[in-house]
């Protein structure tokens, strides 16, 4: 009768589900818990928007018109806009309805008022 040698996969597999599991359920957890379930939640780019007012109550001109307007520059957000010009990003999303603060583009014009 011969000596039956087991394969260590017979170990490292079960091994490799359970963590494999672990991770799937990491992930889950961590995508599901900010905000509780959508709807209510802030996307990243408007948690950034909001805070850029907070970080400069300077008011700069460079890039704004005296029509009431403003040109975006490259890496603009609406809470840098806002920032710059002193205007709320509540008052910008509501004078400009038509343009997506999530993908301004350099030389679009923006109403200030």
């Amino acid at each position: 009768m011969g000596e039956h040698r087991r394969s260590p996969l017979r170990i490292l597999a079960p091994a490799a589900v359970v963590a494999f599991g672990l991770a799937t359920i990491l992930v889950i957890a961590s995508t599901s818990s900010s905000g509780g379930g959508g709807g209510g939640g802030s996307t990243q780019l408007e948690r950034h928007d909001l805070g850029a007012k907070k970080h400069s109550g300077r008011t700069a001109t460079s890039g704004r018109l005296p029509q009431g307007t403003y040109i975006v520059k490259p890496n603009d957000t609406f809470g840098s806009i806002a920032a710059k010009t002193g205007v709320p990003v509540d008052k910008l999303l509501e004078l400009n309805p038509d343009l997506d603060p999530q993908t301004l583009h350099r030389g679009q014009k923006i109403k200030l008022r």
